[in-house]
């Protein structure tokens, strides 16, 4: 039994014993059957003080519709609106080769590497993405996992701001880096299949700006394996074309100058990785195409929300079992002075 106003029975057949309030009170006017149905219901029925003796009758009526109500578990109701959400598995593989330092972004009218230009992209990307699964995966001359697959992107973007160039061999696998990504996705899918978990599935963001010169996977056969797992790899090119500003950097870490060389980004790769695979390839030469990249791969790969209805029981049976309890203690303490004053009369009837 439910109410318009979200109060609801639990138990309503307790309601039915309600029926017994009125025919106490019926009984009361017939003594000479309430005597058998209630006991020392002659209590209640003397006439030397009839207002007090209507008291105690009251009060266990009172108690017992209460009680009666208690019984039946009144229950609130309230609808919360909830939602079941699925995400993505996804790995970022970024290049920090030495080519990364070259400074043809600008933020606020400064000049920043690229490096410094994909920083704050990735850690906003992770962000409106809270149901995914993230991990990191950055190369040179190899390949290595900085950052397993997890949820706490917090953690995560701390690992994209400690990015550095120059602690990796120089060289641009990318062959390698995306097969390392494979590789952890593969590796992941396994162990949710095998825990029954349902996922929308996974995909790779790589994010580079030379051509491949290193590893033991080449583009081509990378792109081959991850069309075989059914994984997209959504490629960026980054940086201008051309001739591009490349800092001179000493053992210390400290700029001497500049060197001007020539941008070597492999955009003929990089489309056919994306286009084997079933992803995409964007070309991110300034600050708001990396923006644009990333919020189109947002959009591409949007994350499942099913919405159902959700209702958050209260039990109310205490605000009716609390004064119940009361009320009925109440008539027990009022009706012992009637059955005093009534076997006190009694005593006084001559024996004949």
């Amino acid at each position: 039994m439910e109410w318009p106003a979200g109060i609801r029975f639990d138990a309503p057949l307790w309601l039915l014993t309600l029926a017994l309030v009125p025919l106490v009170v019926m009984l009361r006017h017939r003594r000479s059957i309430a005597f058998w149905v209630v006991p020392f219901a002659g209590a209640w029925a003397r006439r030397e003080s009839s207002r007090f003796s209507r008291r105690p009758l009251l009060l266990a009526g009172a108690g017992l519709a209460l009680l009666a109500g208690a019984l039946a578990r009144p229950q609130r109701l309230t609808q919360r609106q909830g939602a079941h959400r699925q995400g993505y598995d996804l790995m970022l593989a970024v290049d920090l080769s030495g080519s990364m330092l070259t400074e043809d972004y600008a933020r606020g009218g400064h000049p920043i590497n690229r490096l410094e230009a994909i920083k704050p992209v990735l850690k906003a990307f992770a962000d409106r993405r809270p149901d995914d699964r993230i991990g990191l995966v950055i190369f040179a001359g190899r390949a290595y996992t900085l950052a397993p697959l997890t949820r706490d992107h917090a953690w995560l973007s701390r690992q994209i701001d400690q990015l550095q160039i120059g602690r990796i061999e120089e060289g641009t696998a990318i062959g390698d880096g995306v097969g390392l990504a494979l590789m952890r996705l593969e590796r992941l899918e396994r162990l949710a299949a095998a825990g029954g978990e349902r996922r929308l599935g996974s995909f790779i963001v790589l994010l580079t700006d030379g051509a491949n010169n290193r590893g033991a996977l080449n583009p081509t056969e990378a792109a081959q394996l991850a069309r075989l797992s059914a994984i997209p790899v959504y490629a960026l090119g980054i940086g201008h074309s051309g001739k591009v500003s490349v800092p001179i950097i000493d053992d210390q870490g400290r700029r001497q100058g500049y060197r001007k060389e020539e941008s070597d980004l492999d955009e003929g790769a990089l489309r056919q990785i994306a286009e084997t695979t079933g992803g995409h390839y964007f070309r991110a030469d300034d600050v708001g195409a990396i923006q644009a990249a990333f919020a189109a791969i947002d959009a591409t790969r949007k994350r499942e929300f099913t919405a159902r209805a959700e209702y958050v029981t209260t039990e109310l049976f205490p605000w009716l079992a609390v004064p119940a309890t009361v009320l009925l203690g109440l008539a027990a303490l009022l009706l012992p002075a009637r059955f005093g004053n009534l076997t006190r009369s009694s005593a006084h009837v001559p024996v004949a």
